[in-house]
């Protein structure tokens, strides 16, 4: 039996809950974070800030930070902040409070 509907109307007869059920699981696919890429980020994240401290640390050493280190810190970490990881985020919270008392040196407040 040939099927004398043409192609162009079979399409538009076509179930949209099969088209919108696809894309919902391409959707739910690219939402799953992949281990190693979350791992890479984190490393990535991780030598960031441990940069930005060693400069900090070369700064004080000439007796001197500047405003704008403090604030790529405070910058640094708020992204680096990992709400799974407590012991790192205790450390986070002491290193930004110390970067906050150094902005309060420069006359900055800077809010939670």
């Amino acid at each position: 039996m040939i099927d004398d509907e043409p192609a162009a109307s079979r399409i538009a007869n076509a179930d949209p809950l099969m088209a919108a059920t696809g894309i919902d699981a391409l959707l739910a696919l690219q939402s799953v974070d992949d281990p190693l890429l979350a791992r890479k980020k984190a490393i990535r994240r991780g030598t960031t800030l441990l940069d930005t401290l060693e400069a900090m640390k070369a700064d004080l050493l000439l007796g001197q930070v500047s405003e704008g280190r403090l604030n790529h810190l405070m910058a640094v970490i708020s992204s680096a902040r990992e709400r799974n990881l407590p012991e790192v985020d205790g450390l986070l919270d002491d290193i930004e409070l110390r970067a906050r008392v150094e902005l309060a040196k420069f006359g900055r407040y800077p809010g939670p």
